[in-house]
């Protein structure tokens, strides 16, 4: 393992094992920190997510104290069935809350049988009852794809621009749907923001974001520089091995 600061944050670069496990190690950290109120962790979606879920409870990983007192949900979402293979809150439902046996009254989904601007305006009531109008999340956890996207903010995404001052929106995004997402807003105003990005496929992106000098309007994942004191990457070799 090593570990590195920059613009973006802290990055941590190790096996994908060791990676789940700081993953962890940082909920727990930041739980124990805010030790009043409520604790919430918004999961992300894709790939190295659903494996770290996977980890998460075959190692029974989580300590007593954050089963006990988290609240989960999801960072963005796809405006899908709760039980489609598409729906974020849905895969982290099966494959990691369901497990761990979280309570319904500690799971909070966003609301998609509402229309989008709808949902998204429930979901911020939801959110600030949990956890005060100062906090959107007590931890983010953030994946990037090739294209550089994070949360639901692709390549010329609006909300990248302006966003309203707001914490959480719904966008619609070309060829994409609509999708609701926390906003670059709602990113500052996290305790931690935990960015997952594993894999050769994750190698060029990592490079634009850290090294390349394109905008963010182009390179999404940028937009994490303006909240970099509470972002920490974790990457494997493969994933670091352009920067």
């Amino acid at each position: 393992m090593r570990e590195f600061v920059n613009p973006y944050g802290r990055v941590v670069v190790g096996p994908a094992e060791s990676l789940f496990a700081r993953a962890v190690r940082l909920i727990e950290t930041e739980q124990l920190r805010k030790r009043t109120g409520s604790f919430t962790v918004a999961l992300s979606g894709g790939s190295t997510p659903k494996d770290w879920f996977t980890w998460v409870v075959a190692h029974r990983a989580f300590s007593p104290e954050v089963l006990a007192a988290a609240h989960f949900t999801v960072s963005d979402e796809r405006v899908v069935p709760l039980d489609s293979d598409d729906s974020n809150f849905g895969n982290a439902r099966r494959v990691l809350l369901e497990p761990l046996k979280i309570p319904a009254a500690r799971s909070h989904p966003w609301p998609v049988d509402l229309s989008p601007t709808e949902a998204a305006e429930a979901y911020a009531q939801t959110l600030t009852a949990l956890t005060g109008p100062k906090e959107s999340y007590g931890v983010c956890m953030l994946g990037m794809g090739e294209d550089t996207h994070t949360a639901s903010f692709f390549p010329g995404s609006a909300l990248l621009e302006d966003d309203g001052g707001v914490s959480f929106a719904a966008v619609n995004t070309p060829q994409r749907g609509w999708r609701l997402t926390i906003t670059p807003t709602g990113l500052r105003t996290c305790g931690l923001i935990v960015v997952m990005a594993l894999g050769a496929g994750k190698a060029q992106a990592l490079r634009r974001v850290m090294i390349g000098e394109e905008e963010w309007s182009k390179v999404p994942s940028k937009i994490l520089s303006t909240a970099s004191d509470r972002v920490v990457w974790l990457v494997d070799e493969l994933a670091a091995s352009e920067l």
